[in-house]
C-alpha cells in the first residue's frame, strides 16, 4: 500500500522545526505537521514570507482535509550566516521533537561567497545545517522521541570524495557544486545516526530526497533563477513536466515521522527515482564511505566552530 501523509499519527504536543518553510516541500512538511497536531515553527531567511505561509496554514480548509490544529510560528533563519543559525539557536527553548533541514540553494551560475567565507551552495546546503543541529541537540535531547531529517537530491549521485574541498571557486560549476552539497547532506545524516547509536544518543536520524518537483529552487535567484530566461520559464515548464510540491514531500514526511534510522527514503521506482510512491532510495558508493563520512564531520567542526555534544 502506498505510503501518504494521512498515516501519520497524532504529534500533538510535539514541536517541529522546519528549514525553508516558506514554500514548496518545505511549506507542505510544515502544513503536513502541523495538520497532525505538532506545533511547527517555520525557519525562513524572508520572515514576510514566512508569515504568509504561516496564515496559509492556520487558514486551511477544513473541507480539503488539510485543516491545521498545531500551532504555527516563524523565526529568521539565514543558513548562509553562522550568526544567524547561532541567533535561531539561542530562541529555541523548548524541547525539540523534529527537527527537518529542507532549506537549499540550488546551482548559482557563478561562485559566490558567504559571510563567512564558505562557498553559498556548500554554506547554505550542508554547513549551515550542520551548525543549527548540532547547536540544537540540547533541544532535542530533552524530547522523547527526537527525529533529524534532512533533504539530500538525486543529484548527491554527481558528488565525490572532493566534497571535503567545500567547493572552492577554482573549478567551480554550478551542477557539481551542487551534487557536492547535498552528497555532503546525505553523509551527514547518515554519520549522525552512526554518532547517536554508538553514544546511545536517543536522536533518529534520517535522509530524504524529493525526486524532482516543482519548487521554488529553479526560480530563486540565488541558484538557477539568476538566469532571466529560466526564472521566466521555470514554473510554466513545471507545471506541465515535473510533480508538486505535495508530491516531492511524501518521501521527507516519511523520514521526519515513520522512517528507519539511518534510512534514506525517496520516489521509487518511476523514472530513476523522479517520482513515484516512496520507498527505500539508492545511495551512490561515497554516501557509504564511512571513512569520508567521518573526514567530513571533522572537516564541518572546523568550519563552523560547531561540536555535538556526546
Amino acid at each position: 500500500m502506498r505510503w501518504t501523509p494521512e498515516q501519520i499519527g497524532d504529534l500533538t504536543g510535539r514541536t517541529a522545526l522546519v528549514t525553508g518553510a516558506s514554500s514548496g516541500i518545505g511549506l507542505v512538511v510544515a502544513r503536513e505537521l502541523a495538520r497532525h497536531g505538532a506545533a511547527v515553527l517555520l525557519a525562513v531567511r524572508d520572515t514576510a514570507a514566512g508569515a504568509r505561509a504561516a496564515d496559509l496554514i492556520r487558514s486551511s480548509d477544513p473541507a480539503d482535509g488539510v485543516a491545521s490544529t498545531g500551532r504555527v510560528g516563524v523565526e529568521c533563519l539565514d543558513l548562509a550566516s553562522l550568526t544567524s543559525v547561532h541567533e535561531l539557536a539561542t530562541r529555541v527553548d523548548q524541547p525539540l521533537d523534529i527537527l527537518v533541514n529542507n532549506a537549499g540553494v540550488m546551482s548559482p551560475p557563478r561562485h559566490r561567497t558567504t559571510t563567512d567565507g564558505f562557498e553559498l551552495q556548500f554554506a547554505t546546503n550542508h554547513l549551515g545545517h550542520f551548525a543549527l543541529t548540532g547547536l540544537l541537540t540540547p533541544r532535542l535531547r530533552e524530547a522523547s522521541a527526537p527525529r533529524v531529517t534532512t533533504v539530500s537530491s538525486l543529484a548527491h549521485h554527481g558528488g565525490n570524495a572532493s566534497v571535503l574541498e567545500g567547493n572552492p571557486r577554482e573549478g567551480y560549476t554550478p551542477r557539481a557544486s551542487y551534487a557536492q552539497s547535498k552528497l555532503a547532506n546525505l553523509l551527514f545524516a547518515l554519520e549522525l545516526q552512526r554518532r547517536a547509536a554508538a553514544s546511545g544518543s536517543p536522536v533518529t536520524s534520517t535522509a530524504a530526497h524529493p525526486g524532482v518537483s516543482n519548487t521554488r529552487l529553479f526560480t530563486s535567484t540565488d541558484g538557477m533563477g539568476s538566469n532571466p530566461v529560466i526564472r521566466a520559464l521555470g514554473p510554466v515548464v513545471g507545471r506541465v513536466v515535473l510533480a508538486g510540491p505535495d508530491r516531492g514531500a511524501e518521501a521527507v514526511l516519511h523520514a521526519a515521522t515513520v522512517a528507519e534510522p539511518g534510512s534514506y527514503s525517496g520516489p521509487s521506482s518511476i523514472l530513476g527515482e523522479t517520482r513515484g510512491p516512496v520507498g527505500p532510495a539508492r545511495r551512490s558508493r561515497w554516501a557509504d564511505d564511512e571513512f569520508l563520512a567521518a573526514r567530513l564531520w571533522e572537516r564541518s567542526e572546523e568550519l563552523t566552530g560547531v561540536r555535538f555534544s556526546p
